[in-house]
């Protein structure tokens, strides 16, 4: 583990259905307890998608009980932006979202340019095709991050 390895990450983007679960399960999944991660979307309009859970469940990572929260739940919830020391953004929309609302905080955001896989894909193997590329995207940028994983998949 680097010597950088922060103490909280929050992973956003856009409905907090697709890439940021997946980005949290596997971040648990690599890195264990060494952290704590959370994950939320600028809307919460869609509950996980299904596709993200088969291909998360392939490399041991359970996301079927995630529940899709927004930024605006997260902070009524009592989670404060302020706790957390790495806000990695999965999507411009909530990069712009989370740079906005962490504006008066000092804490980074990060932006991981990660493929949204919903809609590539006619059948169901090239649907499943897209959706492992974006989980194999999340593993190869949180490994290139934080280093390699205790616990590897």
């Amino acid at each position: 583990m680097s010597a950088e390895f922060p103490q909280s990450v929050l992973f956003c983007c856009d409905h907090n259905a697709v890439r940021s679960p997946m980005a949290e399960g596997l971040m648990k999944r690599l890195f264990g307890a060494e952290t704590y991660v959370q994950s939320v979307g600028v809307h919460n309009d869609l509950e996980i998608d299904g596709f993200a859970i088969a291909v998360c469940n392939e490399v041991g990572v359970e996301l079927s009980r995630h529940r899709s929260r927004s930024f605006e739940e997260m902070q009524q919830w009592g989670d404060d932006l302020s706790s957390f020391d790495l806000v990695i953004a999965l999507s411009p929309a909530s990069q712009r979202s989370a740079l906005e609302l962490t504006r008066f905080f000092h804490l980074t955001v990060e932006y991981w340019p990660i493929m949204d896989p919903t809609g590539i894909g006619e059948t169901r193997d090239q649907k499943l095709g897209a959706y492992r590329q974006t989980r194999d995207q999340i593993i190869s940028r949180l490994t290139d991050k934080f280093g390699p994983s205790s616990f590897p998949i």
